[in-house]
């Protein structure tokens, strides 16, 4: 009927693409900023009121140099300089990184027998707008990333999502075209950014929703 929208046919992907962050893994920056946010006022370590971790969270994303750092244009040491200078702090860099990782709960979202399940039947990618730190953490500290061959960190390629540059370099790597992969995300800008790519592409919810959109799709 005129004036209605086209949905697209649901089909079986060759292809799931994973975001990390609140999919995979939960983050936590009140766990992992706490030490920092301790020392802080609201106008930084001078002032005597303290702020939460979640805020102190939010003055670092809220830096003119976040997107430099996410997509690997500035090194960690660079970086722990400059929070340090920007929050007024003088943790060392180890203090700081461990501080860092803190972000990354062990506790996973979903379990790796969803991942080894579709490796059977399709090939896996991560793509993540991660930094070099983090990046470094998930490759030594979780095991999940076996099961994904391809593994596309926006500071080991220099682009962010929602840039088409960085869904484009996924899908060569998996060797696949755009209408032969299913993206996943929790973040809708990214969602729709992949949509207009031509990837099929779900929003996270849950780990109930997704398996309820996997078996739509045929996949196990």
């Amino acid at each position: 009927m005129p004036g209605q929208v086209r949905r697209r046919a649901l089909t079986t992907p060759k292809a799931v693409i994973f975001d990390i962050g609140r999919v995979i893994v939960r983050l936590d920056p009140k766990r992992a900023l706490a030490p920092l946010a301790s020392a802080l006022g609201q106008g930084g370590a001078r002032s005597p009121k303290a702020i939460s971790g979640e805020e102190a969270w939010e003055l670092i994303v809220s830096d003119e140099r976040w997107q430099d750092w996410q997509e690997g244009r500035i090194p960690p040491d660079e970086w722990h300089q400059h929070v340090m200078r920007r929050l007024k702090l003088s943790l060392t860099f180890q203090e700081f990184r461990d501080a860092w990782n803190r972000v990354l709960d062990p506790d996973l979202i979903l379990r790796e027998t969803v991942f080894a399940r579709l490796a059977d039947s399709c090939r896996l990618a991560l793509l993540s707008n991660t930094d070099p730190i983090h990046a470094a953490c998930l490759e030594e500290r979780f095991t999940f990333g076996r099961h994904f061959p391809v593994r596309i960190y926006s500071c080991s390629v220099g682009a962010c999502k929602p840039s088409s540059a960085i869904y484009r370099g996924t899908l060569e790597a998996l060797g696949v075209c755009a209408e032969e992969a299913l993206y996943i995300d929790d973040v809708q800008e990214f969602v729709r950014a992949a949509r207009d790519m031509g990837l099929d592409a779900i929003q996270f919810r849950s780990p109930e929703l997704l398996d309820q959109e996997l078996a739509r799709r045929n996949l196990p």
